[in-house]
């Protein structure tokens, strides 16, 4: 079982499509285009942290349906757009507005938003958040995990800190 982490995914709004410069022709080839790049990346086995903003004004069959078409165990962070219907839906294992984590003895702080200073941030824990859409320079062991910033797709904190080590070398990432 792997732990990965997304945000930001605006299930169902037109407005994200122009708002954060996304690559699709409608809402629907939006929708359908992030739930196969979910399912592409996370297995049944898999925990995935959803740190908020995950559908905008869905009606909560519509939450379900979603949650029910996607891999893993969910967990979700509320973000400001997460209405009643997204946290009150069963397709969640837990809701809550922040947690602290262990993934492979590194400590994680989840929010929606980013934060400017967090518990064991000395220590080597990092805080993962979303909100931003990408737009935001991330301290250090900090970092937007929203489908904005990484192709759409859940990633694991290996591949964060792998990108964010190849960013440090000077390459791509």
């Amino acid at each position: 079982m792997r732990i990965l982490f997304t945000a930001d995914h605006h299930f169902g709004q037109g407005a994200a499509r122009g708002l954060f410069r996304r690559p699709f022709a409608d809402i629907a080839a939006m929708d359908a285009a992030m739930v196969d790049r979910w399912n592409d990346g996370v297995r049944a086995e898999d925990t995935v942290w959803h740190l908020g903003d995950f559908a905008i004004r869905a009606k909560a069959e519509r939450v379900l349906e979603l949650l029910a078409a996607l891999h893993g165990n969910k967990h979700l962070i509320t973000g400001n757009n997460d209405p009643d219907a997204t946290r009150r839906s069963s397709g969640w294992a837990s809701v809550q507005d922040y947690a602290e984590i262990d993934v492979d003895g590194t400590p994680v702080v989840l929010c929606h938003y980013a934060l400017r200073v967090w518990n064991r941030q000395g220590r080597g824990a990092w805080n993962l958040h979303g909100h931003s859409h990408g737009r935001l320079a991330p301290l250090t062991r900090q970092a937007d995990v929203g489908v904005d910033a990484w192709d759409f797709r859940p990633v694991t904190l290996e591949t964060i800190a792998q990108a964010r080590r190849r960013r440090v070398r000077g390459t791509a990432a």
